[in-house]
């Protein structure tokens, strides 16, 4: 469905000669070319490993599945804390906001309670909630995947970096999640009041970026990660990497993927004017 039978033949053939051609410092890594399924650039893409916050999508993905109306008003409760590493962000507990708001938060800022209200308040709650990501695993055929729980906080929601990828393929037929990540802030109503919200991810709206899907991660355990989905020339490629230990790191390992992009989009357009410009000629000249 989602050029997953390609992504492994191309993975299979030609991963071990893509290695080399760029360096990462991120731990797992894959570049992939949406139309052809082709891997382009790789790093380790088959390992499973902690994946912190890129949980969320799939998250968003299940909730969305279930058609709830997006305009129901719920409500953060005191389970919807963080139990596994004791942290204090996220909305407040007791705050009234929409469905809607509750994906806003949990995609854009990466908000941990509005994911757990999302899973909590899914029709026959968490463990309907629980069931049905397993089932979602499995129809996207992501081998080298396992979610305990609907945040990315605990350690054991891991994944391979080529499955991230095959999820970002999965986000397109969901237009919801890439109007939400593809701005660089958004409005949203909490308690009745509205708030402004920022990206998590920086590049998104940063002139000369055109980015259609965005999710960053991070735990001490995961490290740095991001998936997004963007346009580079006339390529849409699917990006994944997991596990870099600074953002400084990340950061580096993007401009060094952007580069690559932009040298191969520029090759392909100089040969596409080259192909026009010989048959052009071959046009012109006379027949024998």
């Amino acid at each position: 469905m989602f050029k997953l039978l390609v992504f492994a033949l191309f993975f299979a053939a030609s991963a071990a000669s893509w290695g080399g051609t760029v360096s990462f410092r991120s731990t797992h890594v894959v570049v992939i070319d949406d139309t052809t399924g082709e891997v382009l650039l790789e790093k380790d893409a088959l390992t499973a490993a902690p994946i912190a916050s890129l949980t969320k999508l799939m998250t968003a993905m299940v909730v969305l599945d279930a058609r709830q109306d997006l305009d129901e008003t719920l409500r953060i409760d005191t389970v919807d804390r963080d139990t596994v590493r004791h942290s204090r962000g996220g909305v407040r507990v007791g705050t009234m906001t929409p469905r809607r708001t509750l994906l806003e938060l949990a995609l854009v800022t990466s908000d941990n309670h509005a994911a757990a209200a999302l899973a909590r308040c899914y029709p026959g709650g968490s463990v309907a909630f629980f069931d049905a990501m397993q089932r979602k695993i499995g129809a996207l055929g992501l081998a080298n995947t396992r979610l305990v729980e609907p945040t990315g906080l605990s350690p054991d929601n891991r994944a391979s970096a080529l499955d991230m990828a095959k999820v970002l393929q999965a986000t397109q037929s969901y237009p919801l999640i890439a109007q939400i990540t593809s701005q660089r802030t958004r409005e949203v109503l909490v308690n009745g009041r509205p708030r402004s919200v920022h990206n998590t991810n920086a590049l998104v709206g940063r002139p000369g970026w055109e980015i259609l899907t965005s999710k960053t991660g991070y735990t001490t355990d995961a490290g740095r990660c991001l998936t997004m989905r963007l346009r580079v020339g006339d390529r849409m490629v699917s990006v994944v990497l997991i596990g870099a230990l600074a953002e400084s790191s990340r950061s580096l390992d993007v401009q060094r993927i952007r580069r690559w992009l932009d040298g191969e989009a520029a090759t392909r357009a100089a040969e596409q004017a080259g192909q026009r410009a010989s048959a052009a000629r071959l046009r012109s000249t006379p027949a024998a």
